[in-house]
């Protein structure tokens, strides 16, 4: 099995063995000192491997690993020889692009039932009894057999819940009218977000994440994730979505000669920002028992302290970028990068952390015994790929290729929650069901027949006499006053209302 080069020095290289590519890892650095570039070296040497690999594009940059690097110019000519590259070829890589929103790549869609109400809790920013609430209305979907696929099934079942808040909670548990107002409004918020792309179907099937192609390499899966990080919520939430779902539905395998799939969490700090303690305490148990899985994840982040400590410490394959000491945070998390390596007595680490040129790296794998060895200060090697955006018409070039276009490309929406609940309520107001045309186009058909004469006679009245509708009208308006009166048009408003919503 061929270990994956990270970086050189004069005396010693530092290569990341496949078998321990699942013991997870971190990339840190501040901005400019070569992250990404790090990031695509591994994601490139997995590919290579025939292991499938997931990123999210936080600057568009990452894009590049689609096409192939350019002739070599004198600078990397230089940098290629230092590092003893002599093979080194430009290559592209097998990519598909995917994007929430469906512009830059196919569109990630996930179900809300598939999301559940503790992550969309997150997502809506609710508090603990709001949550109750959501819970409540998810249980009461499922024992109805209402399917939640989409943010029209949640608004319908919201809706049903605050006009029948008394019967549920005689038997799901007390819910009040005000929690769901609060859900409601926070669910407007995540629609105009763009979160209303994101819930539906097709809901995307971890199988097209992990894909070979036909020469056996890894498909690297990159996110278009621009815009999205301007929604912290929606975007760790979706990651963590993402990463639980891999945890529930693959099979233990334990420790394999390389991983089966790898995660490549850039901005890693928006998973952990803000987070409670619950959600916290989940992300912890998902990343130290996924590695069974044979799944590995690495954090890509600017400072290593953006991840909680109770994580850091399961991350045994360590890439640090240098680090700028302005500030006391800045110092701090100098100390605590340099306290998390072993120790080479070549290299004083925190003044190496802070003088690192762009590209150098300070770097500790597991090797043997999944032990880390010492730390090394290297010459991060140069990927095969372009470093760096491509252009609109090579993205479609790409898309156009893509196995998966014409599976999720085109949105699918069947019977479910919000259908199931409007024929209910119209059912109940006593409205008579629509056909093909609607009611207008029925009108218009059967207009010139003998029996559709007499009926619209005998409902809206002729010349000579008063219609069955203009009768009835007459005798409301007459009672429109008495309290009697106003509380049944409110309860007929109320059906007609709300089995339109």
């Amino acid at each position: 099995m061929t270990d994956i080069l990270i970086g050189r020095n004069d005396s010693a290289s530092v290569n990341l063995d496949p078998h321990y590519g699942n013991r997870h890892g971190m990339i840190a650095g501040a901005t400019g000192t070569g992250k990404s570039v790090s990031l695509m070296v591994l994601a490139e040497g997995f590919s290579k491997l025939g292991v499938p690999c997931f990123l999210a594009d936080a600057k568009g940059d990452l894009a590049g690993l689609s096409m192939a690097a350019g002739e070599p110019g004198d600078k990397l000519k230089a940098r290629l020889a230092k590092l003893g590259l002599n093979d080194w070829k430009p290559q592209a890589n097998p990519v598909i692009f995917w994007d929430i929103y469906g512009k830059l790549g196919h569109p990630v869609r996930a179900t809300i039932s598939e999301m559940g109400p503790t992550l969309l809790g997150r997502i809506l920013e609710l508090n603990d009894t709001q949550e109750g609430v959501l819970e409540v209305i998810f249980k009461v979907a499922d024992d109805n057999g209402w399917l939640l696929l989409d943010l029209p099934d949640l608004r319908a079942m919201l809706t049903f819940a605050a006009e029948n808040a008394k019967d549920i909670s005689s038997k799901y548990g007390l819910i009040s009218t005000q929690s769901v107002a609060a859900i409601q409004r926070s669910v407007l918020k995540l629609e105009q977000d763009g979160a209303d792309q994101f819930f539906g179907e097709p809901a995307l099937e971890l199988a097209d994440l992990m894909r070979q192609d036909m020469s056996g390499r890894g498909v690297i899966n990159i996110l278009a994730a621009d815009q999205l990080i301007l929604k912290p919520r929606l975007y760790s939430t979706f990651l963590l979505w993402l990463l639980s779902e891999l945890f529930e539905q693959l099979p233990e395998v334990g420790d394999l000669d390389q991983p089966k799939m790898v995660f490549f969490f850039d901005e890693a700090h928006l998973l952990f920002d803000d987070a409670p303690a619950a959600l916290l305490q989940r992300v912890e148990q998902v990343v130290r028992l996924i590695r069974s899985k044979g799944v590995g994840v690495y954090f890509c982040s600017q400072n290593p302290d953006d991840v909680p400590g109770n994580i850091l410490g399961q991350l045994g394959n360590r890439v640090q970028h240098a680090l700028r000491a302005f500030t006391p945070r800045d110092q701090k998390a100098v100390k605590a990068a340099a306290e998390t390596f072993v120790a080479n007595p070549k290299i004083n680490v925190s003044e190496a952390i802070t003088q690192l040129a762009v590209g150098e790296a300070l770097a500790s794998t597991l090797r043997d015994g999944g032990v880390p060895t010492p730390v090394e200060q290297v010459l991060v090697t140069s990927p095969t790929a372009r470093i760096g955006a491509i252009t609109d018409a090579e993205r479609g070039t790409v898309r156009q290729r893509s196995p998966v276009g014409g599976k999720y490309d085109t949105a699918i929406n069947r019977e479910s929650a919000a259908e199931l609940l409007a024929a209910r309520a119209n059912e109940k107001a006593g409205a008579p069901p629509a056909t093909k045309n609607g009611p207008a186009g029925a009108a218009a058909g059967a207009e010139g027949s003998d029996w559709s004469n007499t009926v619209r006679d005998v409902l809206l009245g002729s010349g000579r006499r008063q219609g069955v509708i203009e009768a009835m009208a007459k005798s409301a308006s007459r009672s429109i006053g008495s309290s009697i009166g106003q509380k049944i048009v409110r309860g007929v408003l109320g059906s007609i209302f709300g089995g339109k919503r």
